[in-house]
């Protein structure tokens, strides 16, 4: 209880020290609005209009204009007032007890008893010729429109000026006051509290086992720091994650902040940068005070790449210096603060090989933790995460979805669940079922199916052989994907389509890479063998083949005549490639003769299949969607099959009983290398 009691002044004490008065323009605004008001109100106007102006009596009026004073007169009808303009060879006869600038028309202002008498002796007056000015009769203005229209365009562009300012600061929310001109270079970190009802657990990141068990060493410190520091060890100051888009890095740093229990700074890397200069260290600077002042928390950059790319080596034209220091500022706060101050600097990039090198440093970010994309079992576990808040079937088998979605991210699986919840709420279902999500698999990897396109007969047929030359090719070769589904119904910009299931293999060696070579040019060279024409519908298998025949080449070193050479360009060659043009030319030679080679390798191939190569094409014009079971009734099982393959053959087996079902319910289809026709 006594601890209860001695912690409660401290946060009384602290909030008394933020509600404290703060410098704002505002008040500035109002002071300069008070006065001018003031000013006008009172009738002391020689600031106002740069003239002066004095109350008078009506004799000391008449005394004037019978003095050949007045220059001109103007009376106020409703007021009962006149104000009557001095000759300038007279203002010092009118106004000689007053020291300051007269200015350029001088007048007084002076009540009137009576309109008729007024009339009568300015009339008398014209007429012995004392006063030869102008008489003006006025109605009377209101001093509310007096002043608008005086001052109106000030307080228009006061008013604009301000509203520019709080734009230029973005809004000027963040402890800058109303106006927001003195927020530019604070901090715009998003801080999640450690009593957030809405943290994130480990409980809410599915799969990446690996970084979970990397990152736990963290959340371990920060509940228990003196765990490591009484036996002198010290905790990484700062954590990288590192891998593809959707994979789940923010929600990992979330993760780490929630079963910590401790405040959390999310940022991005782009909103250090800024149009004006110094403010982006300027933001750095006000983070880590703020982290301190938290401390033991988290800081987390999310996109760290936009920030903390490498400095360029010389002078450039259009180099980023305000990037640059933002980065200097950056590196030295992370070296700053004290090893042992509880705060901890998380972030994420896709980009790990663009970063400076002083930003991976030991000392800054101390440990890379890689999120890759999910295995079967990681992808299962995503799976049950995403499916609760959705109404599925009771028949529903998570693992034959997880194996449906070979290279699918977390952000992936995210989709597929809300797509096949979108399909059955279209097809009016009470419950998502199988079907829904096959038909979602195929929505977001092929696109939308356009049945109503229009083609002739000769197209269609050249279609179903280009795919039949895949799909044959890929069941025939061991090391090529093996097919799943075919399809010649378009969909998404493909006329045609093949869904295969890549083997989630660490290394790859060439054989295997030539075997998908050769499956993807069996496309091409069907279309050469039995249409006795080629036609631009492989485009994009001689772009994917030519891509990795120089892949293996130039990085991989996978050539006879350039063996064990990588030519990859990492950025630190001052010139644009690290060989010669005999070298370039030698290249060239080995991706012609490679993918030669693979191309003749297909044709042979079909040409030893032919009969059923036909078969195939003839089944994929019937029903224009088949899968692997159609294959091997043709072609007969492949002796290499894997155990996931059997698994799918089994599946598909017991679910395409007939013809219609093949063609309507049952989707087979995997995340995998897509042919387009």
């Amino acid at each position: 209880m006594s601890n209860d009691k001695n912690s409660a002044p401290k946060k009384n004490n602290s909030k008394n020290k933020k509600q404290g008065p703060q410098f704002s323009l505002t008040w500035i605004y109002l002071i300069i609005a008070v006065t001018l008001g003031y000013l006008f109100m009172s009738g002391d106007s020689t600031l106002l209009s740069g003239s002066t102006s004095r109350n008078a009596t009506y004799s000391q009026f008449k005394s004037y204009v019978e003095q050949g004073y007045a220059s001109r007169i103007v009376v106020n009808k409703n007021e009962g007032a006149l104000q009557m303009y001095v000759e300038p060879a007279h203002i010092r006869d009118v106004f000689k007890e007053q020291k300051v600038n007269q200015g350029t028309r001088p007048y007084i202002v002076v009540q009137v008893p009576s309109a008729d008498k007024l009339e009568d002796f300015i009339s008398e007056q014209q007429a012995l010729e004392n006063f030869k000015g102008e008489i003006e009769y006025r109605q009377g203005e209101d001093d509310f429109m007096h002043f608008f229209w005086s001052f109106g365009p000030l307080i228009l562009i006061v008013f604009f000026w301000i509203f520019l300012m709080r734009r230029m600061s973005g809004g000027g929310s963040d402890g800058g006051g109303p106006m927001g001109i003195f927020s530019v270079g604070k901090s715009r970190a998003k801080l999640f509290e450690k009593d957030d009802e809405n943290k994130v657990t480990f409980a809410d990141v599915a799969g990446q086992e690996g970084a979970k068990l990397e990152v736990q060493e963290i959340v371990e410190f920060l509940k228990n720091p003196k765990r490591y520091t009484d036996l002198g060890g010290k905790i990484p100051k700062g954590a990288l994650l590192v891998g593809p888009p959707g994979t789940g890095k923010t929600l990992l740093a979330k993760a780490v902040a929630g079963e910590a229990d401790v405040p959390f700074f999310s940022m991005s890397g782009s909103d250090f940068v800024e149009m004006f200069v110094g403010v982006g260290a300027s933001r750095v600077r006000d983070l880590f005070r703020q982290a301190k002042e938290k401390a033991p928390c988290i800081i987390f950059i999310d996109e760290i790449d936009a920030v903390g790319r490498a400095r360029s080596r010389g002078v450039q034209v259009g180099a980023n210096d305000e990037r640059e220091s933002t980065l200097n500022q950056l590196l030295t706060e992370m070296d700053g603060f004290g090893t042992n101050s509880g705060v901890i600097i998380m972030a994420a990039t896709n980009r790990a090989d663009i970063l400076d090198k002083a930003l991976l440093r030991a000392g800054r970010f101390d440990r890379q933790i890689h999120v890759e994309l999910p295995d079967v079992n990681e992808r299962k576990a995503i799976f049950q995460v995403h499916l609760k808040p959705i109404k599925t079937d009771d028949s529903l088998d998570i693992d034959f979805l997880a194996r449906q979605t070979p290279g699918f991210s977390g952000a992936d699986i995210a989709n597929v669940c809300n797509e096949a919840a979108l399909i059955a709420a279209r097809n009016d279902k009470k419950a998502v079922d199988k079907d829904d999500f096959l038909a979602a698999v195929d929505r977001i990897i092929g696109g939308l199916e356009k049945k109503t396109k229009v083609m002739t007969a000769d197209e269609k047929r050249a279609i179903a052989i280009h795919e039949a030359g895949h799909a044959t090719i890929s069941w025939l070769l061991r090391y090529a994907n093996p097919l799943v589904k075919v399809t010649i119904v378009p969909r998404g910009r493909a006329l045609g389509a093949a869904w295969y299931l890549p083997e989630e293999r660490q290394i790859t060696t060439r054989e295997q890479l030539l075997d998908e070579m050769c499956a993807t040019l069996g496309g091409r060279a069907a279309e050469e063998l039995f249409c006795g024409q080629i036609s631009s519908g492989a485009m994009n298998d001689l772009e994917r083949v030519t891509k990795q025949a120089y892949s293996m080449i130039t990085y991989m070193g996978m050539s006879d005549k350039l063996p064990n050479l990588c030519y990859y360009d990492n950025q630190e060659y001052g010139f644009q490639r690290p060989y010669s043009e005999a070298t370039a030319q030698l290249i060239d030679e080995e991706t012609k003769a490679m993918i030669a080679g693979q191309y003749a390798r297909a044709k042979d191939i079909l040409q030893k299949n032919a009969e059923g190569h036909a078969a195939l094409a003839q089944l994929l014009v019937e029903r224009e969607v088949i899968f692997a079971e159609d294959v091997e009734r043709i072609f007969g099982p492949r002796p290499w099959a894997s155990r996931t393959e059997e698994l799918l053959t089994e599946e598909n087996k017991e679910n395409n009983e007939t013809p219609e079902n093949n063609k309507a319910s049952q989707q087979r289809n995997l995340r995998n290398n897509e042919i387009t026709t």
